[in-house]
């Protein structure tokens, strides 16, 4: 069989994946220490990692379906540069509030620059430069870039990394009511995101910070290792009507007034006699989580020092009305860790594992029905890690799969070949059938089928 027909499967003797037994003594949360284990990352100083092929697979899953659903609601992708003009941060008064955070630095030329942190600046900028007329908006800009926080004390892996890989959003309107309907936008996209990124992530009000502005929602992953104590009404858990929302401003209005009715607050805007008066007890929900989206509406916060302006219907000049929308791509890696894992490592959801199948040779003598299978899974669209090898025990193979997450894992040989079958083992909830190897590929796409709303392949 020629090579370029398996598309979708790398074979274990050969990929790059440095795992190790042993937890590294400085890893204290568990997505920082499985991360480790299982080979995703490695540490190149405090704070800054190098992506190893397994993590820069889930990293890239969790980018495309970010990407595909800003696309969704009309946003335009872009890419802007890493280091930013000072100039444009004293133009808008953040360069020297920003504080220890930013990374200053200076070029040959004595030209102040920085390491962005963020991008309100550099966009609002273009968009003066360009945008002259309401005829124009509304307009929706993304990028997905490495950003830059000189944290004073990284930890924790990239959950509080210094460099971090990020989608930005910005939205441009004509008057307010424009903005809010974009922030509402942005807020369902956000819903849509998280639910088809296999998490449960709750919108709570929040603090608008150094970005600024009168409105400002987290996005919080619940997970009982999260730094954040959170508080929310039970009902708050299901939202998959997001999933079915009609793509109309109007509609979204609706919908993000039906999220923010119901009570979500972190620590810090927790108010617990508003708590014990909006929610019944029996619905009241005290945990953890990790922030891993933002969204703020400041109108015209920057496009008046930026003097971005566009001429409206009336024929008046007017300053644009913005918002900003945030999601940690990276950190999410270490987030749906957080909150999936076991004992045994990894419990990776479906739509951003870094592959959707563990393919297991058990023993040589099984060899020609392993290769037959890998590439029936490959030619099929099934991206498969296959463990080809034969010098390691069967103990250390199972160990590694299931430190990986894989959510579906078949072993050829073993138990398995008494009966001629292969055995078919589902990741999170350890069921295990055998299957006759013809029947492989259709069990596969019916358990797939059977999969909840909130996966998408």
């Amino acid at each position: 069989m020629s090579p370029y027909e398996l598309k979708t499967g790398v074979r274990r003797s050969s990929y790059f994946l440095p795992t190790l037994r042993e937890t590294p003594a400085d890893a204290t949360l568990v997505s920082h220490r499985l991360m480790l284990r299982g080979g995703l990352i490695r540490q190149a100083s405090a704070g800054l990692y190098n992506w190893l092929p397994l993590g820069f697979r889930v990293l890239k899953k969790i980018e495309r379906i970010v990407r595909q659903e800003q696309d969704r609601i009309g946003a335009h992708e872009c890419l802007m540069p890493t280091i930013q003009s000072a100039d444009l941060w004293r133009q808008s008064g953040r360069y020297e509030d920003y504080g220890k955070e930013m990374l200053r630095i200076t070029d040959r030329h004595d030209r102040a620059l920085l390491y962005g942190p963020t991008n309100e600046e550099a966009i609002t900028s273009i968009f003066a430069e360009t945008i002259k007329t309401y005829k124009e908006l509304p307009q929706l800009l993304y990028h997905i870039q490495w950003k830059f926080r000189d944290e004073v004390r990284p930890r924790f892996g990239v959950m509080r990394a210094r460099e971090f890989y990020m989608k930005d959003a910005y939205s441009f309107d004509c008057d307010k009511q424009g903005g809010i309907d974009s922030y509402n936008s942005m807020f369902i996209s956000y819903l849509r995101t998280f639910q088809r990124l296999g998490v449960q992530a709750i919108p709570m009000r929040a603090d608008t910070g150094p970005i600024g502005g009168e409105s400002s929602h987290e996005f919080v992953i619940i997970a009982e290792t999260g730094e954040s104590t959170i508080y929310l009404d039970s009902s708050l858990l299901d939202m998959r009507w997001a999933l079915a929302a009609q793509d109309d401003r109007k509609k979204y209005r609706e919908m993000v007034s039906r999220a923010t009715s119901l009570y979500a607050a972190t620590s810090d805007e927790h108010t617990p006699l508003q708590f014990d008066k909006q929610v019944p007890r029996s619905r009241q929900i005290k945990t953890h989580g990790i922030e891993v989206g933002h969204v703020f509406f400041f109108g015209d916060k920057y496009s008046k020092p930026l003097d971005a302006k566009i001429k409206a219907a009336s024929g008046e000049e007017v300053f644009v009305q913005m918002g900003s929308y945030g999601i940690g791509i990276s950190r999410l890696v270490a987030a749906i860790i957080e909150s999936s894992h076991d004992d045994r490592g990894i419990v990776w959801p479906k739509s951003v594992a870094p592959f959707k199948v563990g393919l297991i040779c058990l023993d040589t003598g099984k060899y020609k029905v392993s290769e037959e299978l890998y590439a029936l899974l490959c030619n099929n669209g099934f991206e498969t890690l296959y463990d080809d090898r034969f010098d390691v025990r069967a103990g250390v193979k199972f160990a590694e799969m299931d430190l990986l997450g894989l959510p579906i894992q078949l072993i050829v040989g073993g138990k398995s070949a008494t009966s001629g079958s292969i055995e078919f083992k589902e990741r999170k909830s350890d069921e295990r059938h055998f299957v006759p190897l013809e029947q492989v590929i259709p069990f596969i796409r019916k358990q797939s089928t059977a999969d909840s709303v909130t996966i998408f392949d």
